[in-house]
């Protein structure tokens, strides 16, 4: 077995992606087409993810309590983020659905993205390539931004986003 030398902040997009799609079924090279991320990478993803307990051996099924322990109690530590310049980008945390719709705000917080459509406070994503992939696919485009909202969202933000995050998994 290779030696676990921690996970990476697109191990969490790779998880989330799969996630998004339910029960259907996926294969690597897919979520590779579909993230912008190498093949190899998304092994390599995989590999570290069984290690942590978030994914069974046979890296097809989500160890989901896990991932919910995990996003709830350490994604703000391990990949914490602070609001940066005003860009324009892809709104996320509350900015973005499913939060968008419960919390009023004139400060959005966005990806950094040339052909997004907001300007707001800017937020490093968790993989370069995020905001492109979430347009695409707005049910992944709701477990990223719920992320984003663990990682920079006040008190109510973060229990919002929580209990979304478990209806949405679990």
């Amino acid at each position: 077995m290779k030696k676990h030398s921690g996970m990476r902040p697109h191990d969490i997009v790779v998880l989330l992606k799969i996630a998004a799609k339910k029960d259907a079924p996926w294969m690597m090279k897919d979520l590779s087409i579909e993230l912008g991320i190498s093949a190899s990478e998304i092994s390599e993803s995989l590999n570290r993810s069984t290690i942590a307990g978030l994914i069974a051996k046979d890296k097809k099924r989500l160890m989901k309590l896990a991932i919910l322990d995990f996003l709830e109690h350490g994604l703000r530590y391990v990949y914490p983020q602070q609001p940066g310049a005003r860009v324009r980008g892809v709104p996320t945390a509350h900015a973005a659905p499913p939060l968008a719709e419960e919390i009023a705000s004139n400060e959005p917080y966005v990806w950094p993205y040339g052909e997004g459509t907001v300007r707001g406070e800017s937020i490093e994503p968790l993989h370069p390539k995020l905001p492109e992939a979430c347009l695409k696919d707005p049910e992944f485009y709701e477990y990223m931004a719920l992320c984003d909202a663990l990682r920079v969202g006040r008190a109510r933000e973060k229990n919002q986003a929580i209990e979304l995050l478990r209806k949405k998994l679990c």
